[in-house]
């Protein structure tokens, strides 16, 4: 069945197509659940109540663009609503041990995918949302600070101090591996 066809079923309510639907991004959307979460419960929390906003607003999808697009950014703008309703939305810490010296490139390389999302997922509330929101989805800084209710300034020193953070944590990998 072509992704139209699932979207017009869909429309019409059609109980197959929406599982159709659902088997075919469910796992790649919990994914995108997970890095605004802290635990994968909630991300499965979160990844339910995005599907039923997806099946009740799929009549207003355009078919521009690609129908995983559209889906992706109801699972983002889920997440991010979960996130500002969360008690850890003011959470800050603050960085020890920041690595004056880059780190070099090759030391990223060495990382598999699994190990860097890892990363991400250890990284404080604010500082993992803004990350994600910057890094992965491509928003810009004026697009986080509308989405999150914050200023442009606050995503940018949020999105830097994920990056320290991240830099810090992946040297110490380095000095383990190397040990």
């Amino acid at each position: 069945m072509t992704e139209k066809e699932l979207v017009k079923g869909c429309i019409r309510e059609n109980r197959s197509c929406q599982q159709e639907v659902f088997r075919r991004y469910a796992g790649k959307m919990l994914h995108v659940c997970r890095r605004y979460t802290r635990h994968h419960m909630e991300a499965e929390d979160i990844l339910q109540d995005a599907f039923m906003q997806i099946f009740d607003k799929v009549h207003t999808f355009k078919f521009q663009g690609s129908f995983e697009g559209w889906v992706r950014r109801i699972v983002v703008n889920t997440a991010l609503k979960n996130y500002q309703k969360s008690s850890f939305k003011k959470e800050q810490i603050g960085i020890k041990n920041r690595p004056e010296n880059p780190v070099a490139p090759e030391v990223f390389s060495q990382l598999g995918e699994e190990e860097l999302l890892n990363l991400v997922a250890n990284l404080p509330q604010g500082y993992r949302v803004v990350f994600n929101l910057y890094a992965i989805e491509g928003y810009s800084h004026k697009e986080i600070a509308e989405s999150l209710g914050i200023g442009e300034s606050t995503s940018r020193s949020q999105l830097v101090k994920a990056r320290k953070m991240l830099q810090s944590q992946v040297l110490e990998l380095n000095k383990v591996a190397n040990f």
